[in-house]
């Protein structure tokens, strides 16, 4: 399957992803991650993105499509993939529709996590990370044993700059202008899964996957009618 995630941040697009690459044997592709990457290598790409990506600006299109469209080439995403972070805007959208027309292999679905913003900022703010083990805790939700350390390393635990509340505040923004209308171009194409985001994350993965299972009934029916 070929499918997309859309979302705010911090509506559990990464989580959800892990669980339906395994899933459904596909690779789950973050542009994010993807970012990250290039941004700690210090790549031309990395430098030109980490800019954007600290002040919590969304990276220019056509830095983000030519990153994800060389990931789609590799050989673990030819029988399918799902894309956590991209498209953000209607033109990437195009383009990546543009793109996977040559093959004739169109997008299967697009799964929005939907969370309210109040929501989102609780999430992220209170996000604290080990930058020496990786562990990520939350001040509410999954408070380490001891405050400021990490329950594995006992390392200092850090916020990320993008986490903090002015930064979150305009990426939701950014968010609200820039990705909210692929809701509504994917729901006119058909394959929009709605999905309530703010409950438990099994019970979003249930959703999730009942959703997909719903749209692979559907698509059958239609191949043999």
């Amino acid at each position: 399957m070929r499918i997309v995630l859309i979302g705010p941040p911090g509506a559990g697009k990464g989580t959800q992803a892990r669980f339906l690459a395994r899933d459904l044997s596909i690779p789950a592709i973050s542009s994010g991650d993807l970012f990250r990457m290039h941004v700690e290598r210090g790549t031309p790409l990395g430098q030109k993105a980490g800019a954007f990506i600290e002040s919590g600006d969304l990276v220019p299109d056509e830095l983000t499509t030519a990153m994800m469209a060389d990931r789609i080439r590799e050989p673990d995403a030819a029988s399918g993939f799902l894309l956590d972070g991209f498209p953000r805007t209607v033109s990437q959208a195009q383009l990546l529709d543009d793109f996977l027309a040559e093959d004739e292999s169109p997008l299967d679905a697009a799964v929005f996590l939907e969370v309210p913003d109040e929501v989102i900022l609780a999430r992220l703010t209170g996000r604290r990370n080990c930058e020496a083990c990786g562990l990520i805790s939350h001040v509410t939700f999954s408070p380490p044993r001891v405050p400021g350390r990490c329950d594995d390393c006992g390392n200092a635990l850090s916020q990320r700059k993008d986490d903090r509340e002015e930064i979150v505040r305009r990426r939701l923004v950014a968010y609200s202008h820039m990705t909210a209308p692929l809701v509504h171009r994917y729901a006119i194409g058909g394959i929009l899964i709605r999905i309530d985001a703010t409950l438990g994350v099994e019970e979003v993965r249930r959703q999730v996957v009942d959703g997909l299972y719903g749209r692979s009934l559907q698509a059958a029916s239609e191949a043999l009618s």
